[in-house]
Order: C-alpha cells, then structure tokens, then sequence
C-alpha cells in the first residue's frame, strides 16, 4: 500500500530503481532457490495464491487513480504477479517465461520513467493534463503510449508476449485457475493503463 505514496514521493530515478532492481533481484534468488531445491504442493499453492492476489490488486486498485506516477505503481505490483506466475509453476519453462517477464517489464519500465521527467517539466501530473501532450511534444506522447499499451499486453507488443509466455507456463503446468485470473486482471490492467495513453 506505501508503494504508490513512495512513486508520487521520490524523484524519477530512484522511483525507476526502486521498480526494477529489487524484482530482478527477487525473481533470480527464487529462481536459484527453484533450480537447486524442489517445493511441495503446499508451498506452490502459497505461490499461486500470492500471485493471484497481487495481480487482482494491481488491477483494481490502478483503476481509481487520477495521477501519472501512481497506475505505474500500482501496474508494478500486478506485474509482480505475472512474473510470480513463472516463478510458482517450479517448471524450467516457468523460469524461462519468468526470465522473458523480468526482462521486458525492465525495459517497460526503463522507457517509461524516461518519459516521466519530460512529462514534469510540461506540468504534467494528472492523466486529465496528458490530453494536451500530444499537442505541445507530439514524440513523447507517441513513445509514452506505445510504452503503455505494452504495459497493458496488448498484441503484438512486447508486454503481451511476456504475458503469454507467463499464462502458457501456468497453463502446462497445470494452474489451470491462475491463468485465467491473469488473463481477467490482464483486462482490468487494459483499462487502468489504457487510460495514460
């Protein structure tokens, strides 16, 4: 819940690396946890729920937001839960699509708060203001849309492939309910981020 306080808070660097590095770090000590120790059914059923919670947060929660920097936050804790996806199936295709989610939703993110100081200094701080970007600095708000459809999966952007790599993992290792939530929250996460572009 302090996650999006700390986004609106911070300056934009420390924001950007308080996105990526602690996932990147988490995501790899599990992974090697994963590689070298297997886990019972009952630690995977923790996983599953974690992942199912973060991900249906993220999605309800960006919806009610009036800011820029505050969906980005709240659009990184639903994308914990996709990456957490790969992370809970304990499956070498699960890693591999962990491995894919991590990297674009790294550079996803890299993109995006590179935009976010341009967006400061034309007094952008809504998503209401955002409406008069592409009239005042026309390249911007093409790359902050693009960065933001990715965000949001949509076909055939990178975010969409890091998606379906995630549910397809879940789905062949039989979370057959996990892909799905994914899939409903991915459509509510549509809508939150789809309203920045």
């Amino acid at each position: 819940m302090w996650e999006p306080d700390i986004y609106e808070g911070s300056p934009t660097p420390v924001t950007s690396f308080l996105s990526i590095a602690p996932k990147i770090s988490i995501s790899a000590n599990m992974s090697r946890v994963s590689i070298v120790a297997s886990y019972g059914g009952t630690l995977q059923q923790i996983f599953f729920f974690c992942s199912i919670a973060s991900m249906i947060l993220g999605a309800l929660a960006a919806m009610a937001q009036t800011k820029v920097k505050r969906p980005l936050a709240h659009s990184s804790i639903g994308h914990v839960g996709y990456i957490r996806t790969g992370f809970s199936c304990g499956t070498i295709e699960g890693i591999q699509s962990l491995l894919i989610g991590i990297f674009i939703y790294a550079s996803m993110t890299i993109d995006a708060f590179a935009i976010v100081p341009a967006l400061r200094q034309t007094r952008v701080k809504y998503i209401a203001d955002l409406g008069a970007l592409a009239k005042t600095n026309p390249i911007s708000a093409m790359t902050f849309s693009i960065t933001m459809f990715s965000y949001a999966g949509i076909p055939p952007l990178a975010g969409f492939c890091s998606k379906f790599y995630l549910f397809f993992a879940a789905l062949g290792c039989g979370a057959y309910f996990l892909a799905p939530v994914g899939v409903v929250t991915s459509v509510i996460g549509r809508w939150a981020a789809g309203r920045l572009p």
